[in-house]
């Protein structure tokens, strides 16, 4: 009956470590939020971009331009030489250089969320490997999965006590 528990145990701690990363990311609370008009208004534009500056478009990313329209699912990327000014109800945000600008609804409002570089730099992969790297979520995942196997394989269920 142990063996069964902690096999369950083992399994669980396993699926938790496998599971979507999404699940345990915190939500970034709105940098600005305004209130959604309906689909008959547009919900926002860019005002100014200068530099290094690309707007997600239905066919992909583009270069931005004043007087682009944002949409839902918009999002306004500052490359280290750029700047943009974004309008959005009456939100207006300055996207300063190597941050991000994400638009969303939540709720009955529309949501502007502001990623500044230092938010974005810790993100990327380090070392430079593009495949990504061994953190310290994944230390401590393969640290519980290893004293895990150990327990398991350590236990004695003999139970030499009662005979």
């Amino acid at each position: 009956m142990d063996l069964i528990v902690r096999t369950v145990a083992a399994g669980f701690v396993v699926s938790v470590g496998f599971g979507s990363v999404s699940a345990f990311a915190q939500e970034a609370s709105c940098s600005c939020a305004t209130a959604y008009h309906g689909p008959a208004n547009p919900i926002g534009s860019i005002r100014a971009a200068d530099g290094d500056v690309m707007v997600s478009q239905a066919t992909g990313y583009g270069p931005a331009k004043a007087g682009n329209v944002l949409d839902f699912g918009s999002r306004v990327v500052v490359g280290p030489r750029g700047s943009a000014s974004v309008a959005v109800g009456g939100c207006g945000i300055e996207v300063s250089a190597n941050s991000s600008l994400d638009i969303s609804r939540v709720e009955g409002n529309v949501c502007l969320k502001l990623v500044g570089s230092e938010q974005t730099a810790a993100i990327q992969p380090s070392g430079g490997d593009a495949a990504g790297g061994f953190g310290p979520p994944e230390g401590i995942f393969a640290g519980a999965l290893l004293a895990t196997g150990v327990l398991a394989a350590t236990q004695d269920d003999d139970n030499a006590v009662s005979r």
